[in-house]
């Protein structure tokens, strides 16, 4: 006799982490109208220091009901509240299930960190990692955990490789090397540009509909 396939009825939780000014909220932006466009109910956290800001920046966006969006401060260290001890945020998501029966996937932004910023497994279903171009060139060849460990390391801003000497072909390769074949996206949130990749993955790895 067969026994049949356990369904997870609860949502997908993704978390979103890298160092301040990688571009996590940007993409955020960009990846609500493209997951709301096929289809897909989602619902976000983000988490900050001792504020609430960009929460507030996502609310007042008008891309998503400000009612989806929840805030996490975490008063200490970011990568505390999604690695350490990730019991706020996982609170966090459950009251957004709890208020959104219907909600599919949660996205989860840590607060800005350092290379070595991780997510538990306990929160998220799959974790990705933002770095920018801006940022060096050599990140990948830094090989901190999250550049290593991160399900889908993102590359942001490709469009500013040119005006800050970053060989943009060369960063590419040398993070799939470090990688071990995990997947690794290009980006450029300000155009939008890459966006639809990450949706593709989110959409087979996350939340198996292809």
């Amino acid at each position: 006799m067969n026994t049949p396939p356990i369904l997870k009825t609860s949502a997908a939780r993704v978390g979103i982490g890298g160092p301040v000014g990688s571009g996590k909220t940007a993409l955020v932006e960009r990846l609500i109208p493209a997951l709301l466009g096929r289809g897909i109910d989602i619902a976000v956290i983000t988490n900050d220091l001792v504020t609430a800001e960009d929460a507030e920046r996502i609310r007042r966006s008008g891309l998503i009901d400000p009612a989806r969006v929840s805030a996490v401060e975490a008063g200490a260290c970011p990568h505390t509240v999604i690695r350490e001890d990730p019991s706020l945020n996982i609170e966090a998501a459950d009251e957004l299930e709890r208020r959104f029966p219907g909600v599919e996937l949660i996205l989860i932004e840590s607060g800005g960190d350092n290379l070595a910023s991780t997510f538990s497994r306990d929160l998220t279903d799959l974790w990705m990692f933002v770095i920018d171009v801006g940022g060096g060139d050599d990140i990948p060849r830094k090989r901190g955990p999250g550049v290593i460990r991160s399900d889908l390391l993102v590359i942001n801003k490709t469009d500013i490789a040119p005006y800050v000497g970053a060989d943009l072909v060369r960063m590419q390769r040398e993070a799939c090397e470090v990688r071990d074949g995990r997947p690794v996206l290009l980006t450029d949130c300000r155009r939008g540009e890459g966006v639809e990749a990450v949706v593709d993955l989110l959409e087979r790895d996350v939340l198996f509909r292809r």
